[in-house]
């Protein structure tokens, strides 16, 4: 990769900087981001001083976290070297995860859980590589392709329907499966809308809209267009999946805490021959009538143990959102524990 650590070995190991050299400063400026904007939000996320000094850069801090630091710096510079672009959200995975970024994703199945093991990988979609940026999200999307059947549960923001919607796109490009089918139950967020108008595409989109908001971050608008009139990839309510039998399939269920334990039963016994299954939701947001159990927990309890079932669960530590989310979710999670 062409960078060297220019530490001094004769210096004591309590040194307080470590300095790296960049060979390509056209790399280095994006390294650096618009005002150095980069390494400000490494500064303040790792608690160390990033100084640059021509094509180097000194890492200041304790010895652990400055190490820390140059590894995160190693390995976007190495991002870069591989022609990918630099969001704030790279840096933010590559802090959370303290480990390089990921090289990009095999077709193989086999090769792909013998990475994921490895721990280095990303998914690859047709619009851009994607990378889990918490471990809690690594050992996510290796579940989702060890396991036929596979549950996400925890808070908003979590990335738990993004990351399977994205694991799906990548097995349907590699030929794994033949087709995406997504669905949600179709249960209001605790107000009545009333009776919408338009046909029936028209009234359920709106419940749907978070499911292609993911799809068109992996796939270009064209190529979506194309493949759902093609019926490759399908978006309908859960009460659609009734008396279907999906086979060869990468098949979620969003939102899973609406549906009823009915509902559930009849969702997971629809999965066929070569498809994989993923259900995801939030016990904190269960928008079903006050005294209808909740499928989602009725699922846990009974699938425990179950050969085949993963189960990942997430916290407020693993939200990717603006970090002001992962406080809200923390101050309602502690309002809940006092009651």
């Amino acid at each position: 990769m062409g960078i060297s650590a220019l530490t001094p070995p004769s210096r004591p190991e309590d040194i307080v900087e470590t300095t790296l050299e960049f060979p390509d400063n056209r790399l280095l400026i994006s390294l650096c981001g618009e005002y150095d904007r980069n390494l400000a939000q490494i500064e303040h996320q790792m608690g160390v001083n990033v100084l640059r000094r021509g094509n180097r850069l000194a890492v200041i801090g304790d010895l652990g976290a400055r190490e820390q630091a140059a590894a995160v710096l190693r390995a976007l510079y190495a991002r870069l070297e591989a022609g990918r672009d630099l969001v704030a959200g790279d840096i933010d995975g590559a802090i959370r995860m303290g480990q390089p970024m990921p090289n990009v994703m095999r077709t193989d199945p086999a090769e792909q859980i013998e990475m994921f093991n490895g721990g280095d990988f990303e998914l690859r979609t047709r619009k851009k590589p994607i990378a889990p940026r918490t471990e809690a999200q690594k050992a996510y999307v290796a579940n989702l392709f060890a396991n036929e059947m596979g549950f996400g549960i925890g808070p908003a923001g979590t990335g738990k329907t993004y990351l399977a919607v994205a694991v799906g796109v990548t097995m349907m490009i590699s030929g794994a499966v033949e087709k995406i089918i997504l669905s949600r139950p179709a249960v209001e967020a605790g107000e009545r809308l009333g009776f919408l108008p338009g046909d029936m595409k028209e009234k359920i989109d709106p419940y749907m809209q978070p499911l292609y908001d993911a799809l068109n971050d992996f796939l270009p608008a064209k190529q979506l267009q194309k493949l759902m009139e093609d019926k490759r990839i399908e978006i309908a309510p859960l009460a659609f999946m009734r008396g279907r039998t999906l086979s060869n399939a990468f098949v979620v269920l969003d939102e899973a805490q609406n549906a009823t334990t009915m509902q559930m039963k009849m969702f997971l016994t629809r999965l066929g021959e070569g498809s994989r299954m993923v259900i995801t939701g939030d016990r904190t947001q269960v928008d079903l009538p006050r005294g209808t159990a909740s499928g989602l927990a009725d699922a846990e309890r009974i699938l425990a143990g179950v050969k085949g079932v993963s189960f990942n669960y997430f916290t407020s530590k693993d939200v990717v959102r603006h970090p002001l989310v992962a406080r809200v979710i923390e101050a309602y999670e502690r309002d809940e524990a006092k009651g």
